[in-house]
């Protein structure tokens, strides 16, 4: 895929944002805006070059769009929130320029990308001008609160003391008290209208609670949304482990999942 960079007014600043694209295209593809995880506090846009987001460009045609939206170490919520609606926005406004199908805008990404693309589709829905029709939040870090398997957590990769440490920097002086479905999406009172959602989580990790709980509110609220649970404890073991068949067989599900809803949109 081409590669470029694009600097996306987002705030008082021109954030940088890498866009991926066919080298050849043939009419409105699928626009991905696909957010980096590492805990709210790590990470880089440049993680695009091995996500899942870029493997299903790869494989079904589409844009792929990865904003280095603000670290929770320069500046807390809701600066990433705002830098990646801003993404979200910029591809929904210049859809005809860039040849993107509005009618195939997908939000997705890994751990806290999983968690911002869940608020984002609250905070869009919310805000009525941008429609989602797809979200994929893997093993989303997205409950600011401990969960059953949060708690005492020592999982590789990630546990309860780095995920403390996430959620205390992203949040800042919300820390402890009430926070808004918009920094932590397991907060909302209510889901319906948000797109269909697929994800899929190991059952020793942090957030595989936390995960399960999201998938069955969404459902709850009458929103389609299927997951697949895996077993171990590697956060990211998707992309960490890539070469096992568990991971193998995690991304290939991903594919046909993607696959089966985007033939239907």
């Amino acid at each position: 895929m081409k590669r470029r960079n694009l600097y996306i007014k987002a705030g008082d600043r021109n954030m940088k944002t890498i866009v991926l694209q066919p080298e050849k295209r043939e009419g409105r593809l699928p626009g991905i805006l696909w957010i980096h995880g590492g805990g709210y506090m790590l990470g880089m846009a440049s993680m695009v070059g091995f996500s899942c987001g870029k493997l299903l460009a790869e494989r079904y045609g589409g844009i792929v769009f990865s904003p280095a939206y603000t670290l929770a170490n320069r500046a807390p919520y809701p600066a990433a929130l705002h830098d990646c609606y801003a993404a979200l926005e910029y591809m929904w406004d210049h859809a005809g320029e860039l040849g993107i199908d509005q009618n195939k805008i997908i939000v997705g990404g890994e751990s806290a990308g999983g968690g911002l693309a869940a608020a984002l589709c609250i905070y869009a829905r919310d805000q009525g001008k941008v429609k989602i029709a797809m979200h994929l939040p893997l093993y989303p870090m997205i409950d600011c609160y401990d969960t059953e398997s949060s708690r005492n957590n020592r999982g590789k990769v990630w546990n309860t003391r780095r995920n403390h440490w996430g959620w205390r920097k992203y949040l800042g002086d919300l820390y402890g008290k009430e926070v808004p479905s918009y920094a932590s999406a397991a907060r909302a009172e209510d889901y319906s209208g948000l797109p269909y959602c697929y994800t899929y989580v190991c059952d020793g990790e942090p957030f595989y609670q936390e995960t399960i709980d999201y998938v069955e509110n969404l459902r709850r609220d009458g929103v389609e949304a299927d997951i697949d649970i895996y077993h171990g404890d590697v956060h990211a073991f998707d992309l960490l482990c890539f070469w096992t068949d568990q991971a193998k067989t995690a991304k290939e599900k991903l594919c046909q999942i993607y696959s089966s809803h985007i033939d239907l949109l």
